[in-house]
């Protein structure tokens, strides 16, 4: 007998796109959801049309960010400025559990399918919008993507270097506010199955930052203290940076967390400086000497590997790991091991390593069932498994550019 995965069984309408949307329904995707993607070539998702890697792209199968953000998702191309393919969307919300949009506010109910609509055709309907900074407020219409969710979150401001601007991040912003959303909708499906009852959830991309930034919200109301910027360094830990490797373009992150720790940094090092001077006697003089502190430990790192820096450090039981480039994440043994990048055929662009589920369910697995998929590829199923329309209906919808 197969093995369920969690959400067998749920049936998400994704009209997500971009990268945080298709981030929160991917999640689902990996947990058993079927995941129907509504797409149309009338407006493409930019995350086929271009990516960070290769640029722009000459087709809208052959993008490696999409086939990344949408594994296991079916495809449906539905032209949302007719009437038609917008009552054809009613029909698949009717057979859903979860809609997931991330347009700005309004432009569902504009279309047609704003929440009020849908909880007609289908009452127990969980929704969710996800926006810049959320569905009421006066900047409710503002435009945003990651860099701007940063800024607008706060995050932006404590990241960078103490005598530089501030770093505003990018795509692991949107996948921080995906894993919020998917979250959210969980959460969503939780209520419904106890209460048997649907709802709207209203999510704010730059609030999902906020959230992740608590001690600076704390630092501030309890000691009226605004956090700046700290490059590398900790509010406590000391030393904690990146270090210069013997390899050009190397470095290694060291954190010293305790007392044991950095005896047993000081024993590898074998350097008399660090136990004798009296600089660094305890962890509140480490701190306030991290500046001497990193130039000792940078003149150890310096003539020596990742890897054997890495090993004579965390033998001893100390927190020390390199900083990795792409080559050696897709290398990385460790990885490797877990199977955390998957191979999976793409028909439009072959063999394709993938990032897998991080988490591990025994009894339930979450797993790659298959590519992202071709724009369009499952119009038949969908239209006509689901929704029970005749073949010769659906040509004619995809002639007059409604499928499209």
């Amino acid at each position: 007998m197969d093995k369920k995965s969690p959400l067998t069984g749920i049936r998400v309408l994704d009209f997500t796109w971009a990268w945080a949307g298709p981030q929160a329904s991917l999640i689902l995707a990996l947990l058993g959801a079927e995941v129907i993607k509504v797409e149309s070539h009338r407006r493409l998702d930019h995350s086929r049309l271009r990516s960070l890697v290769s640029g722009p792209l000459s087709s809208p199968d052959q993008s490696f960010i999409f086939n990344t953000l949408n594994l296991n998702k079916l495809s449906v191309t539905l032209n949302l400025s007719q009437p038609k393919a917008v009552e054809i969307a009613k029909g698949i919300a009717k057979i859903s559990d979860v809609v997931m949009e991330n347009m700005r506010p309004g432009v569902m109910d504009r279309l047609g399918l704003g929440y009020e609509t849908l909880k007609a055709i289908k009452p127990d309907i969980i929704m969710l919008s996800s926006s810049a900074v959320g569905g009421t407020g006066p900047e409710r219409l503002y435009t945003g993507y990651a860099p701007t969710f940063a800024a607008m979150g706060g995050l932006a401001y404590v990241t960078g270097r103490p005598d530089g601007h501030p770093a505003p991040l990018m795509g692991v912003i949107d996948l921080r506010v995906g894993s919020t959303s998917a979250f959210a909708a969980l959460a969503a499906l939780y209520y419904r199955r106890r209460t048997g009852k649907g709802q709207f959830i209203d999510l704010s991309s730059a609030e999902a930052v906020s959230a992740l930034m608590g001690d600076a919200f704390m630092d501030y109301t309890m000691n009226g203290r605004v956090q700046g910027r700290m490059g590398n360094r900790d509010k406590i830990m000391a030393p904690h940076g990146c270090y210069r490797c013997q390899e050009e373009n190397e470095w290694v992150s060291i954190a010293v967390g305790s007392e044991e720790e950095w005896r047993s940094l000081c024993r590898v090092l074998a350097d008399s400086r660090l136990t004798e001077e009296q600089g660094f006697a305890d962890s509140y003089s480490r701190w306030q000497n991290q500046d001497e502190l990193d130039k000792i430990i940078s003149e150890w790192t310096s003539i020596r590997t990742q890897s054997e820096i890495m090993r004579s450090l965390q033998d001893a039981g100390v927190a020390a790991m390199p900083v990795y480039s792409g080559p050696s994440l897709v290398e990385d043994a460790q990885l490797q091991a877990r199977g955390t990048l998957v191979e999976v055929e793409h028909p439009a662009m072959g063999k394709k390593k993938v990032v897998g589920p991080t988490w591990r369910f025994p009894k339930t697995p979450a797993d790659i069932k298959r590519h992202g998929p071709l724009i369009g590829q499952d119009n038949e199923y969908v239209l006509g498994s689901l929704l029970g329309m005749p073949k010769e209906e659906i040509a004619r919808l995809v002639e007059e550019q409604v499928v499209y």
